[in-house]
């Protein structure tokens, strides 16, 4: 890794919104479906597993329950690693690690070959390939990137919708051993999508960039603490993890509710395919309301929305007694789910920014890792001590929707709103006009030292125009300087130096 080129998000290159970025976005889409999905897909064969092993179905479950808690609890090492290392090579690394993972499962005497194989190695290169694939996608968009980041969530229902079918196929034609052998041979596409993970360089252009270039830069830091003094960044971090608590818990229960109001296994693993659908379609389009104008500064908000509207469908949908009433409840959720989906990384990327996103990502999914093992279980302890699945939906709304207000009042207490600042170009011009009245000032006093005549009067009217043209040539040239098209910045202020000089 010597060779590598690491992307420490510091090279202040601006962000293209397009080109390779489309790429990058493709490649996001991937590893998110792989990642979010491939826990729920692996369940097709635990059918298989316990009959191979004479186990229970709570100890097959355990292997999804590993999987999500590598995939959120190793966040901080992926921090580390990115930081270190750079994005490209930790995935193609972490791809290896997520097939070798598959493939030694397949040769599996007993389950506890299946948790550390299919559970952990898998699951650690799944995270080493979902985290980096965020950070990059928010490096290569700015303007745009609400919307990439709701195309990106896209990936993990439509994952579903297609690693669920291929699962019960491969278990039919290859049984659960080839099946898991072939599964490993298709996550070496994370290799793949890493290697498209091309870091932003800049180019070279003027002798000063070059000078800023040789002096010595501060090593970043390997995992950057100091995001825990950001209040925003702690509010996100509590919210983020009560909404945890209740956000998986329905898709986990509502085909067993199904059955249990007396439909058929079929019918009622329709439930998911449909809140799939309806989410597949969510998500790009939340992130296209979240990318307006006047809804991005308010994407807190909005995201606060988006839970409470999740909560109390759960709410509502606790109170279905039949089928019909089932799907109603699988769209609205979905619609919502999709919601959430589409903003939580968008909203932390917004609070936190580019530079510290790496590692503020890294030390959110560590804490949801803890609220990822206690929520799911713990609902279903609640279904064991009151056999009503009324309870269990009615305690993830109440969860969900606690985490919405605090995220909302929290915000609204607490962070203040920053003052909007020009932008450089007009930092620029305010800078040269004040310039240019400095000059008239000095006009009535160059009057007075020359007789206060009309000699006077001429040399400071000769005078005016003189510094206006400098003033302008100044500004279209710092003009330029700022919007290089090779993504250099430059800063704007060494203009205003040149006319105070």
């Amino acid at each position: 890794m010597g060779g590598a080129v690491v992307d420490t998000g510091d090279s202040g290159v601006k962000a293209p919104d397009g080109g390779w970025g489309w790429a990058v976005l493709f490649g996001c889409f991937i590893i998110t479906g792989f990642s979010y999905a491939f826990p729920k897909a692996v369940s097709v064969f635990f059918k298989e597993l316990i009959r191979e092993f004479g186990v229970g179905y709570s100890d097959t479950a355990w292997i999804s329950s590993i999987l999500l808690a590598m995939l959120y609890g190793s966040g901080p090492i992926c921090s580390i690693l990115v930081n270190r290392f750079g994005c490209r090579p930790v995935m193609m690394v972490g791809g290896l690690f997520a097939s070798l993972g598959m493939i030694l499962a397949s040769f599996a005497t007993n389950i506890i070959h299946i948790y550390l194989s299919t559970g952990v190695i898998t699951g650690l290169g799944l995270a080493l390939n979902f985290q980096p694939s965020l950070i990059m996608l928010n490096r290569y968009f700015s303007e745009k990137r609400p919307l990439a980041n709701g195309l990106a969530a896209a990936g993990s229902p439509v994952a579903l919708c297609c690693l669920s079918p291929l699962g019960q196929v491969l278990q039919y034609k290859y049984g659960w051993r080839g099946g898991f052998l072939i599964l490993g041979g298709i996550l070496l596409n994370c290799c793949a999508c890493g290697a498209l993970m091309r870091p932003l360089m800049a180019l070279k252009k003027t002798s000063e960039v070059d000078e800023k270039e040789t002096k010595p830069k501060p090593k970043p830091k390997l995992l950057d603490f100091t995001v825990f003094r950001d209040r925003g960044f702690l509010i996100y971090t509590v919210a983020a993890a009560i909404m945890v608590l209740g956000l998986f818990v329905p898709p986990v229960f509502v085909v067993s509710y199904a059955k249990e109001l007396g439909n058929e296994d079929t019918k009622s693993a329709l439930l998911l395919t449909i809140l799939g659908f309806i989410d597949i379609f969510a998500r790009p389009t939340c992130g296209i309301i979240a990318g307006l104008k006047w809804v991005r500064p308010r994407c807190v908000y909005l995201f606060s929305f988006a839970m409470i509207f999740n909560g109390i469908t759960d709410i509502i949908g606790s109170m279905a007694k039949d089928y019909p009433s089932l799907v109603v409840f699988c769209v609205f959720f979905g619609i919502s789910y999709g919601m959430v989906g589409a903003l939580q990384f968008e909203v932390l990327m917004a609070i936190v920014g580019t530079e510290k996103f790496s590692s503020a990502i890294g030390l959110v999914l560590l804490v949801e890792a803890f609220a990822v093992l206690v929520g799911p279980p713990g609902a279903g302890r609640l279904l064991d001590a009151t056999k009503n699945y009324m309870f269990v939906f009615l305690l993830a709304g109440c969860e969900v929707v606690l985490s919405a207000l605090v995220l909302a009042i929290c915000n609204m207490l607490f962070i203040k709103r920053k003052p909007e600042q020009p932008d450089p170009p007009a930092k620029m011009e305010m800078a040269v006009i004040d310039t240019e009245m400095e000059e008239l000032n000095k006009a009535p006093k160059n009057d007075q030292d020359n007789g206060g005549g009309e000699n006077g009067k001429k040399q400071a009217i000769e005078q005016e125009p003189e510094s206006i043209g400098v003033g302008s040539i100044e500004l279209e040239n710092a003009s330029k300087n700022v919007t290089e098209p090779n993504g250099v910045v430059v800063e704007p202020e060494s203009s205003v130096k040149i006319l105070e000089q």
